[in-house]
C-alpha cells in the first residue's frame, strides 16, 4: 500500500484532511520526465490520481508507458516531491498544474505540454491575448538587436504580449522592447528558479517578474543544461499564436522553436537578413521554406486583428518606431543608421560582444540603472520609478555611467544611453 500523501486541513470540515492535488502532478512530471507525452496516459486511467494508485499489472498493460517509466513509477513516492511545494510557498513561486483552471488552454493543446508550470510574477490571460514569441541568436548583431527591440516595442504598444527565453542577445532586446512601453512580457526559462544562471541578466529577469512573469517547467534549483533549452523552446511556441525569428544561423536553437511552432500549428515569421552573412542563413531559409516575411509590426498583428480587436491603423511603422527612439534635438547626421547596414553587421556584432562583456562587469545600483535607461531621453524621476531607487541613488549611478562614456544628459534632468 502506497504512503499517505501530502495533506492539509480542510477549512470547511474540521479535522478532515484532503490531498494537495499539485503533488500528484509534480510526481507525474518527476517520474516521466519533462517533455514526456502524458495526455494519453491520463485519458487511459481517468486521472493522475488513478495513475499513481494503479498496480504493477495495470501499469505493465498500458501502451503509454515504457519499462523504464513503469520502474520509476513503482519506486517513487509522493513524499519525494513534497519539498517542491514547500520551496515554492516559501519563495512565492506559483505552481500551476495541468488540471488547474489557470493553466493556459493554448499550451494544453500541444502534443507534450508540461504537467506543471512554475511561475514567478503574474501570468497574463494567455488564451485571450495575442502572444508572440520573439527568438534569435545570443551572439546577435546590432542590426538584429535593434530590430528585435523595435519590433517587440511595436507589437507591444498595440496590445500584444511578447514571450521569449530571457537569454542575452535577441531575447533580452525583445523583452526590453516590451518593458520600455509599459507592456507585459513573459520569459520562459531553461532552468529552475533559485539557481545562479546568467547573472548578467538578473536585473532584467527581476523587471520581467514585476511586469509579467517568469515561467519554467523545471522544479526549483534545477540547473540549466544543453538538454533543458530545446524542451524550453516548445513552451515558448506553445504559449504563442506565432513565433518571429529575428536572426538565426543554420544550427541556431531558434530554428528548434520554429519547428515546434510548425508542429503545433503556430504561425512562423522571419525577418530578412544579409545574404552574405552565415548568421542569417537559418532565417533566410525559413523565408525560402514559407515563413511569413516581416518588415513591419503590422505584418505580425494583421493576422489576429479581427479576432482580438486590434486597430491596425494605430500600429506604428518601423520608421516611426526608429524616429521615436531618436531625440530630435540631437541633430544626428543622416548616416546615423548606417551601423544597421548589412555591410556593417559583423562589425556591429563585435561591438555588441564588447558591450555584453561590459554589462557583465556592472553591479549594484549602476547595473540596475543601466538596465532601466533607454535610448530615449527620460527624466530622472521616470528612471527612478522604473528602478525603484531613490533619486540620489539613481543620480549617483548615472554619474558613473557618464564617466564611463555610456550615458549622456540633456536639459531638464533627462538622460539616456548613448547610441
Amino acid at each position: 500500500m502506497r504512503e499517505l500523501p501530502l495533506q492539509s486541513l480542510c477549512g470547511k470540515c474540521c479535522g478532515v484532511k484532503r490531498v494537495n492535488n499539485d503533488v500528484y502532478w509534480l510526481w507525474l512530471q518527476g517520474v516521466l520526465g519533462e517533455g514526456a507525452m502524458f495526455k494519453e496516459l491520463i485519458e487511459e486511467f481517468g486521472s493522475v490520481v488513478n495513475v499513481y494508485n494503479a498496480n504493477l499489472i495495470e501499469l505493465r498493460m498500458s501502451p503509454n508507458l515504457t519499462p523504464k517509466q513503469i520502474n520509476r513509477i513503482s519506486q517513487s513516492k509522493l513524499n519525494d516531491f513534497e519539498h517542491i511545494i514547500y520551496d515554492c510557498n516559501r519563495n512565492n513561486w506559483k505552481i500551476i498544474s495541468y488540471d488547474n483552471e489557470s493553466y493556459p488552454q493554448r499550451l494544453k493543446n500541444i502534443p507534450n505540454p508540461p504537467a506543471v508550470l512554475f511561475v514567478s510574477g503574474e501570468l497574463v490571460d494567455i488564451d485571450n491575448s495575442v502572444v508572440i514569441g520573439m527568438v534569435g541568436t545570443r551572439k546577435a548583431s546590432e542590426y538584429a538587436l535593434r530590430v528585435a527591440h523595435l519590433m517587440s516595442k511595436g507589437i507591444s504598444q498595440a496590445g500584444a504580449v511578447v514571450v521569449s527565453g530571457g537569454a542575452i542577445g535577441v531575447d533580452s532586446a525583445s523583452h526590453r522592447g516590451a518593458l520600455m512601453c509599459g507592456a507585459k512580457t513573459i520569459a520562459v526559462l531553461g532552468c529552475g528558479f533559485g539557481v545562479n544562471y546568467l547573472n548578467e541578466n538578473k536585473s532584467l529577469r527581476d523587471s520581467i517578474c514585476r511586469n509579467g512573469a517568469l515561467v519554467t517547467e523545471y522544479p526549483p534549483f534545477t540547473k540549466a543544461s544543453k538538454y533543458t533549452f530545446p524542451l524550453r523552446n516548445r513552451i515558448i511556441s506553445g504559449l504563442s499564436l506565432g513565433v518571429t525569428v529575428i536572426e538565426a544561423g543554420e544550427k541556431s536553437g531558434s530554428l528548434i522553436t520554429a519547428n515546434y511552432a510548425l508542429e503545433q500549428g503556430r504561425d512562423v515569421y522571419a525577418v530578412p537578413g544579409s545574404l552574405i552573412s552565415r548568421e542569417f542563413r537559418g532565417t533566410n531559409k525559413l523565408l525560402a521554406d514559407g515563413a511569413r516575411l516581416v518588415t513591419e509590426p503590422v505584418h505580425i498583428l494583421e493576422n489576429y486583428s479581427e479576432e482580438y480587436k486590434i486597430d491596425l491603423s494605430k500600429v506604428k511603422t518601423f520608421e516611426e518606431l526608429m524616429n521615436s527612439e531618436r531625440d530630435k534635438s540631437a541633430n544626428l547626421p543622416d548616416n546615423t543608421n548606417k551601423k544597421d547596414d548589412f555591410v556593417n553587421i559583423d562589425k556591429g556584432r563585435e561591438k555588441q560582444l564588447e558591450r555584453s562583456k561590459f554589462e557583465a562587469s556592472l553591479c549594484g545600483d549602476v547595473k540596475t540603472v543601466y538596465e532601466a535607461i533607454s535610448f530615449e531621453f527620460e527624466h530622472i524621476d521616470e528612471i527612478a520609478s522604473k528602478c525603484e531607487l531613490t533619486g540620489s541613488a539613481v543620480m549617483a549611478a548615472i554619474t558613473q555611467l557618464e564617466i564611463m562614456g555610456i550615458a549622456e544628459s540633456a536639459s531638464g534632468k533627462r538622460y539616456r544611453i548613448k547610441q
